[in-house]
């Protein structure tokens, strides 16, 4: 390929050709008296800019060639400037600064180097002078330009492209379907990458939405588009951006008449856009709830998976949501997706979560517990995977919100299991246990389960420890005054160390989240009809604190929460 020999590079009237400046680069490079490593690898990279420009020399000029080399040229001559300063072993502009510029040297021959290879490889330069006998033909010739340029140049170079490429496909449905055949949708989710500028993102997603506007077009999108949507959506601002444009109805289509594959891929982008809190109003309109409930019954497993998790995320503190749900089935889908043979114990954390959203609504709890949902929880809290532990364990401690839901968590087992999960490795886990046990144990009759558990004093006296930290303590004391009527439970506490940690709790002279110091006071007063436990307290000074905190409390009208 000959050479412009019009290029213009700013403050030279003649630039030397890019083959040239390599040599003279070249030349100079061997000269450098300073950072001569970083310059070595300049030289490698050269190398490969070289071969580069020959094979680009084997083609007829272009305009997208021509921007190309005038870039390069200017690359290239700050460069041989840069490494006529590094003849000296002290740079003018000191090493830090001349190390800095040498490296921006080296990332701008790099992406020089990538561009080039993409012009060689799209085959825009072998259809440069292509007669255009039809109005299709030129189209395509011009989708194939404009696909080249979104993958070279500069972010506003880019941006540009995008524009032109937007213009083209609003012209006519045909020119979409022709770009879709030169391969434009893969270009597109390149573009959509975290490390893509908002704007680029922003038109990049534009283009998105008028492509999948052509039916003809949508599941070459899906097929190429939407994996690459579940991982580029788990970032906060790529989710904003995509649902701000359309995505979600868009992707709600797909859900509605796309293949199994499709569905279950669109439903999940749209969990991963309905996880967070500024994106949830693009899923307010009307039919969402059914679409996604209708996925959730009928679609394959992982289609039904995603579904229930896009939904959980909606309903989630939104109680008139929760009960829109409720109505149109969302309890049918869950008993389906969760007594599914298929779907393994990962998959289940999707539908205790779920479960436990629509426990949040008190109204539900009822016709949850009728459905035979304390029999599935059972299970779960059995299972190996410690989120879904957690979310049963949330769950119940919703579910136990009168005497009779508290009674009947009771009657199915619950306790032993959940002592169980006080000891877990996990401090989110123990938390979840002893939230739980705190909510069943109200009801009077509950303790009777709990003391016959040997672990269940010394599990739940463990979580006291100051140092165990991250939990609620409010949890655990409350398990204890639920225990402190007990003489043999008074005991157990005090052979476990809880009068320790107690004490501790209520001298710390910082708060202790979620905790009201008047309930350990309780325990300890409780305490102190043991004479052994009395006697401790004298020794350790604690009975003279439990009497200042008593007398604090009485003026604060706060009144003891244990009985006698």
């Amino acid at each position: 390929m000959k050479m412009p020999e019009n290029q213009q590079t700013s403050g030279e009237n003649n630039p030397k050709p890019p083959l040239e400046l390599i040599e003279s680069l070249l030349e100079s490079i061997n000269q450098t008296q300073t950072l001569k490593l970083k310059w070595s690898l300049i030289k490698t990279k050269l190398s490969n800019l070289k071969t580069n420009l020959l094979d680009l020399a084997t083609f007829p000029p272009t305009s997208i060639s021509n921007e190309l080399l005038r870039s390069l040229t200017v690359t290239l001559s700050e460069a041989l400037t840069l490494s006529l300063t590094c003849h000296t072993s002290n740079p003018s502009s000191g090493k830090l600064k001349t190390q800095s510029d040498i490296d921006s040297i080296a990332s701008k021959l790099e992406f020089h180097i990538r561009d080039l290879h993409v012009i060689i490889e799209s085959g825009v330069l072998q259809e440069n002078n292509v007669s255009t006998a039809s109005k299709r033909e030129g189209v395509r010739i011009h989708a194939r330009d404009m696909i080249t340029r979104l993958q070279i140049g500069s972010t506003e170079s880019r941006a540009h492209a995008l524009d032109s490429v937007l213009q083209l496909l609003e012209k006519d449905d045909k020119n979409v379907v022709i770009a879709v055949g030169q391969g434009i949708v893969p270009v597109l989710v390149r573009l959509l990458d975290s490390g893509s500028s908002a704007e680029v993102r922003e038109k990049t997603v534009m283009v998105i939405a008028r492509v999948s506007g052509v039916e003809s077009c949508r599941n070459a999108l899906v097929n190429e588009a939407c994996v690459t949507l579940q991982s580029l959506t788990l970032l906060k601002e790529n989710a904003v951006v995509i649902s701000s444009r359309g995505g979600v109805s868009l992707l709600l289509k797909i859900c509605e008449s796309g293949t199994p594959t499709a569905q279950a891929c669109a439903a999940g982008v749209l969990r991963n856009i309905s996880g967070f809190s500024d994106t949830r109003e693009c899923f307010m309109e009307d039919h969402v709830i059914l679409v996604l409930l209708t996925l959730a019954s009928s679609g394959i497993l992982l289609a039904q998976e995603h579904s229930l998790a896009c939904l959980s995320n909606l309903i989630r503190d939104d109680d008139d949501l929760i009960l829109l749900v409720a109505r149109k089935g969302g309890i049918d889908c869950l008993k389906t997706f969760w007594d599914d043979s298929g779907v393994v114990a990962q998959s289940l954390e999707v539908a205790v979560e779920f479960l436990c959203n629509l426990a949040s609504e008190e109204r539900l709890i009822e016709l949850i517990i009728s459905n035979g949902f304390l029999f599935r929880l059972v299970r779960v809290l059995n299972c190996g995977v410690l989120s879904v532990r957690i979310h049963a364990a949330n769950t119940i401690y919703k579910m136990g919100y009168n005497e009779k839901t508290r009674k009947e968590l009771g009657d199915f087992g619950f306790i032993p299991l959940l002592i169980r999960m006080l000891d877990g490795k996990a401090i989110e886990e123990a938390e979840a246990a002893s939230k739980a046990l705190s909510a069943i144990l109200i009801y009077t009759e509950n303790t009777k389960i709990y003391k016959k558990d040997q672990r269940g004093i010394a599990s739940v006296v463990r979580l006291l420890d100051p140092l165990v930290t991250g939990l609620d303590k409010k949890y655990p004391v409350s398990i204890l005054l639920s225990l402190t009527r007990s003489k043999k439970c008074r005991k157990q506490m005090v052979n476990s160390g809880a009068l320790l940690h107690l004490e501790k709790l209520t001298a710390m002279e910082i708060e202790v989240t979620g905790l009201d110091k008047k309930y350990p006071v309780s325990i300890l007063l409780s305490l102190t009809r043991s004479k052994k436990c009395r006697k401790q307290m004298v020794n350790s000074g604690a009975l003279l604190h439990l009497e200042k905190l008593v007398a604090m409390e009485t003026e604060d009208g706060l009144t003891n929460p244990v009985n006698g």
